[in-house]
């Protein structure tokens, strides 16, 4: 009985965790994020695959990537530029956050 509540519990957290990162998706696709990037190969921009290697263990990248998202850049992936975008603070450190999870 007791393994049979432990399996339940692991699938139940496995769909909120599914849930969560296709929630987070589902963003990037309401504000076209994903017209330049994709999660594993790269577009006009990387894709959220080398994003999140280049950043990993990097405690800051969050919030500086979270404003390059809000505010745009350019030249750490190229010379092509990353338009500022039309989301919240809020709505940008989501994504990032997302992102950086992308494996």
């Amino acid at each position: 009985m007791k393994k049979a509540v432990y399996v339940a519990a692991l699938v139940v957290a496995g769909f909120a965790a599914s849930g969560q990162a296709m929630a987070d998706e589902a963003l990037a696709k309401a504000k076209n994020c994903m017209s330049c990037h994709a999660l594993d190969k790269k577009l006009v921009g990387p894709s959220y695959k080398d994003v999140a290697a280049k950043y990993k263990g990097n405690a800051g990248a969050a919030d500086k990537l979270a404003a390059k998202v809000k505010t745009g850049g350019k030249g750490v992936w190229g010379e092509i530029p990353m338009p500022p975008n039309n989301v919240t603070p809020e709505e940008a450190k989501k994504l990032v956050t997302w992102i950086l999870s992308v494996k």
